[in-house]
């Protein structure tokens, strides 16, 4: 007994939206990066089932999801030490903050 792909694409874009909408509606940098990571684990989702439907026997998609895996946890420790320094720097870990930063 199998679950069926629809169920895992749906799953995959359901995990997308909630992404994008915590993303576009959180001011807390730690809320974005977790809403970031959501959208990155829905894409690892969905490069895992379509290998598996279109490719079962090749393992392709479960590489691509590997690579990125690596990238999101690379850039979870770019963003946190990025938010740790905004926060020591001006006590708050809201996106307001960032505006004050000058180039």
């Amino acid at each position: 007994m199998t679950i069926p792909v629809e169920c895992l694409l749906a799953l995959g874009a359901l995990l997308f939206f909630i992404g994008v909408f915590g993303f576009v509606t959180r001011r807390n940098l730690v809320a974005m990066l977790i809403s970031v990571e959501l959208i990155l684990n829905a894409v690892d989702l969905n490069f895992a089932v379509i290998n598996r439907f279109l490719y079962p026997e090749q393992m392709e998609g479960m590489f691509f999801t590997l690579f990125s895996i690596g990238v999101s946890a690379a850039e979870t420790a770019v963003a946190l030490a990025i938010i740790i320094n905004v926060y020591r720097n001006y006590r708050s870990s809201s996106v307001n903050s960032i505006e004050n930063m000058k180039f």
